[in-house]
């Protein structure tokens, strides 16, 4: 016993040592993991908010308190008087380094330019703010007159004061005389609440002219409200046929909105009265510009149809058989919600027609405060730099930050607001590179930086929540952390009561259930959908690029990836890993690891035959323990992107450039195209494997009652006649308990060989047999 136990000891010991060997070549350097891991982490802050506030629990809401204030010089030019002669007059303003200029008017004494210009307080980096008046029409001294401020002098107006009424000023030269002419004029202090910062002109945006100047404001878009269009295809009656002997024709309709092109089913009565009753739907969006054409064609041969006749939705038709017909039922389902998003990160669930809308139910408030240690996205001059920008979208309401130049730490301390009328929402926030400064639309792609996704339903109501949010993205060559952007999120609830009622609601509208559509219609729908508002947006002024909405609307992420494979397989693997702490710990209990606990569930277990009715209530009250337990250490801040979850950061090459290769793909390496075809069969295999032992022991089941195998199902015939007519004699309490006890039984009395049922069902016959 001694040299068995030695011998043990020395196998324990030898397992333990190979164990920590495999872990260090797992881990190399596991300080070095766990810095990268931490790299990608959540950041909470405290900022100074609304001028002083720090971040928390507020109630009360005010315009602009979840930013930090930004104090700014405005000037606006409204227009002059009286000027000498006929100029084409300008206005030049001129601070220290920074210099703007208004547009000129041609051969006039009187010009009204009512414009604003604006430049951070920090950036002023002298005392005089010198308007100057000048004539584009003169050469040489085109000085007309010029008027003074010190910028110490400048009076301060805070909202919700009324605007700074704007003055005359008498123009002088440049020794200080008076000349003809005088300038209006307002000057002051404010900042980023100021009715006049969305449309300023920023004194340090001076490098970017034309086109360009659009592209840096903020701005707020709405999206074009969607509806399904349906086209019931029900018959058509007396076509005739450019081929009268044909006998039997195969006949379809074809109806095309846009670029869109969907075609019915060849109908069955193969005749000139053909039947279908076919529903095709479209994602239509007002104003509705495109028009519906439907055509009714006949497969003559593989690639050959010809067209019966043709019309629009106004009623006109091509050709002269007037005689034939067709039976159209079109109508828009505004009682469904057009789905632009993937419905995990949704953020409006209502129906089209505002007829369905219910009251809101809250207000969401986002501060953008500010970005750190961006990448640089560009390069100039061996130099690179990055022109950042922000898009949120929540709803039809789309909102863009203007555009910082040239910083790696940008500041944008803007808040927007949008009505909930549902907390099981999903806000989307994207930051951008603006590659469209150069007013000629030749910049190429704005580039993607980062984005961040918020659950209202993670946030408490009242609450300010202030992070540093990672900005990853994920690209061919790896993932990478581009920086960091710091958001501040308040969820205000109006009604409590009418928030916990919505949980008891419909994700979607009653018309997805009462008359559903497939999960194929769904996914093309999505994608006309996206283009629609794509397409819509990026005609706006200033445009919002077709790439970035793409972006935000996550267009491609259902394509095939064996990264998302891999972290789906994990997330399975985490929910039914605590089915498998309980298979174990049963385990446990039947080995008789611990006898003291074996024989208090042997207790319990007797306790519940006999007072059955303490079942239910026992497992009720133990959740609302362990929840009330975990209360303890819920979690304190909302969720972000999670790289390891993602499996972004043990992701090989060439699987992340299959992920971003292009549907149909665009790979012209041969070698490459087998490699992953070979991957992708060996992953299948595995799949069909599991769906193949799954459908086996489903067979087996039935084949119990088939008389597949004659002698087994006999055999569990009189088994079951058996256990009729002792379950009819024994009581319920002792068949339970004799059962309870057999299944915890001594591992004394156990037997390391499968049981009689397993053995049994694993000699029943199944339909692999045949199988090809």
């Amino acid at each position: 016993m001694a040299n068995q136990n030695r011998n043990q000891n020395q196998n324990r010991n030898q397992n333990q040592n190979r164990n920590q060997n495999q872990n260090q070549n797992q881990n190399p350097n596991p300080e070095r993991n766990a810095a990268v891991h931490e790299d990608f982490n959540l950041r909470e802050t405290r900022p100074s908010l609304g001028g002083g506030r720090v971040s928390g629990y507020d109630h009360v809401g005010t315009a602009f308190d979840l930013v930090e204030q930004m104090d700014y010089l405005y000037v606006r030019v409204v227009k002059a008087k009286e000027l000498p002669g006929s100029p084409d007059p300008f206005v030049e303003l001129k601070l220290g380094g920074f210099k703007s200029a208004t547009r000129h008017f041609e051969k006039t004494s009187a010009p009204e330019w009512s414009q604003v210009f604006s430049i951070l307080k920090d950036h002023i980096q002298a005392p005089l703010i010198e308007i100057s008046l000048k004539d584009k029409g003169r050469n040489g001294d085109d000085l007309i007159g010029i008027v003074v401020f010190d910028a110490i002098d400048v009076p301060r107006r805070v909202p919700p004061d009324s605007p700074l009424a704007p003055e005359w000023y008498r123009l002088e030269n440049r020794r200080g005389e008076r000349v003809t002419g005088e300038l209006m004029i307002a000057i002051w202090m404010g900042t980023q609440a100021d009715e006049a910062f969305p449309e300023a002109w920023h004194l340090d945006a001076t490098t970017i002219n034309g086109d360009g100047v659009a592209s840096i404001r903020s701005k707020v878009y709405l999206s074009p409200r969607l509806w399904y269009l349906r086209v019931n295809v029900i018959e058509a009656q007396e076509l005739q046929l450019c081929d009268r002997n044909r006998q039997q024709p195969e006949i379809f309709v074809r109806v095309a909105h846009g670029n869109m092109i969907l075609r019915t089913k060849i109908s069955q009565s193969r005749n000139t009265n053909p039947l279908w009753n076919e529903d095709l739907m479209f994602a239509v969006a007002e104003p509705f510009e495109e028009q519906l054409v439907m055509c009714v064609e006949d497969k003559v041969g593989p690639n050959k149809d010809e067209v019966l006749g043709k019309c629009s939705e106004n009623g006109q038709r091509n050709g002269n058989r007037l005689n034939s017909r067709v039976h159209l039922r079109i109508s828009l389902d505004g009682g469904y919600h057009v789905l632009d998003e993937l419905t995990h990160y949704s953020s409006d669930l209502r129906p089209t027609a505002r007829q369905l809308w219910k009251p809101a139910i809250g207000v969401l408030e986002l501060g953008i405060l500010n970005a750190q240690n961006l990448t640089p996205m560009k390069i100039k001059d061996g130099r690179g730099f990055t022109d950042a920008y922000c898009v949120a979208k929540y709803g039809q309401k789309w909102i863009r930050t203007r555009t910082i130049l040239n910083s790696f730490n940008p500041k944008w301390n803007e808040q927007y607001t949008w009505e909930v009328f549902d907390p099981c929402t999903v806000i989307t926030i994207g930051v951008f590179d603006n590659c469209q400064l150069q007013g000629d639309n030749r910049g190429g792609k704005d580039s993607r930086i980062g984005k961040v996704r918020i659950r209202l339903s993670t946030l408490e109501t009242g609450r300010v929540y202030t992070h540093f949010y990672p900005l990853i993205v994920l690209s061919p060559s790896g993932v990478k952390k581009m920086g960091e952007i710091q958001l501040a999120v308040r969820f205000s609830c109006a009604s409590l009561s009418n928030m916990l009622l919505m949980y008891s609601q419909p994700v979607l509208p009653n018309l997805h259930y009462s008359h559903p559509l497939s999960c194929h219609q769904i996914e093309i729908l999505r994608h006309q959908a996206t283009q629609i508002v794509s397409t819509r947006l990026s005609r706006s002024e200033p445009p919002l690029r077709k790439e970035v909405v793409e972006y935000m609307l996550d267009v491609g992420s259902n394509l095939w990836s064996v990264r998302r494979s891999k972290a789906n397989h994990y997330r399975i693997a985490g929910i039914l890993s605590a089915i498998v702490k309980v298979i174990k710990w049963f385990n446990q209990i039947r080995t008789w690891n611990s006898p003291f606990i074996t024989v208090l569930v042997h207790i319990l277990f007797l306790a519940f035959v006999c007072f059955p009715w303490m079942i239910l209530s026992t497992i009720f009250l133990y959740l609302f323990l362990i929840g009330t337990w975990n209360y303890r250490g819920r979690p304190r801040h909302p969720p972000h992107m999670e790289v390891k979850l993602s499996q972004a950061d043990t992701a090989l090459n060439d699987e992340l450039d299959e992920e971003f290769d292009t549907f149909p793909t665009s790979q012209k390496q041969i070698d490459i195209l087998k490699m992953r075809y070979d991957r992708l069969r060996a992953i299948a295999s595995r799949v069909q494997t599991v769906l193949g032992d799954m459908a086996t022991q489903g067979e087996r089941f039935y084949n119990l009652l088939s008389w597949r195998d004659p002698r087994a199902t006999a055999l569990f015939l009189i088994l079951c006649l058996i256990a009729s007519v002792l379950l009819y004699i024994t009581p319920p309490k002792v068949v339970v308990t004799v059962i309870g006890f057999y299944t915890m039984r001594h591992p004394r009395f156990r037997d390391q060989r499968p049981s009689y049922p397993m053995n049994f069902l694993r000699r029943l016959p199944a339909r692999t047999d045949s199988l090809l």
